[in-house]
């Protein structure tokens, strides 16, 4: 069993904002996999489905960003699942839009999403979807909670496309063979 988790900040004000690019991922998957997010869990919405002969569970914490550790672990000690086979999927302003980067285990990097859950988890040894938002011109918070600008959004469709690719790649294939085949990724 797998636990797939997308990052982002629950309410109708944060839809399509950078920040959720984690919950545009897997409502991207869930379509993809024909499932619903329907469940009400572990202080976030769940779906369950299958990728290949994998049993996957769909996680997008609704504990806002900075404590998304806290839903995961819960998740996680709740099915017994070990921190390889949980996957965090988030956004990164490091990477220009457009842009995927998939990691086994790593630091932080700035992001409270990810802080919070290398601390809950105790460990940063999980793998992990990076997901292009650009970098802030001026003000990170108002950068990272606004939304895409009209010619960023065809880029982000097409992201949000190659990283639910990745993780069929990931769970079919594994992590080294998904990293080779999407860490160049770049939608035009």
């Amino acid at each position: 069993m797998h636990l797939i988790v997308g990052l982002g900040n629950p309410g109708k004000e944060y839809e399509k904002t950078r920040h959720n690019a984690g919950f545009m991922v897997l409502d991207e998957l869930a379509k993809k996999l024909n499932v619903q997010f329907d469940k009400n869990k572990f202080r976030g919405k769940v779906a369950e489905g299958r990728i290949g002969t994998k049993k996957v569970i769909l996680l997008k914490p609704e504990t806002f960003m900075n404590l998304s550790g806290e839903s995961i672990v819960e998740a996680a000690d709740f099915y017994k699942i070990p921190n390889e086979e949980i996957l965090v999927i988030f956004d990164d302003v490091s990477l220009d839009v457009g842009k995927l980067r998939l990691r086994k285990k790593g630091s932080a990097g700035g992001h409270n999403g990810i802080k919070s859950t290398i601390l809950h988890l105790a460990s940063e040894d999980f793998p992990r979807i990076k997901v292009g938002v650009g970098a802030p011109k001026h003000d990170l918070i108002h950068h990272v909670l606004g939304k895409f600008q009209e010619e960023e959004e065809e880029k982000m469709k097409k992201t949000i496309y190659a990283a639910v690719e990745a993780v069929f790649a990931i769970l079919e294939h594994g992590i080294d063979s998904a990293i080779s085949e999407y860490n160049g990724f770049r939608a035009e």
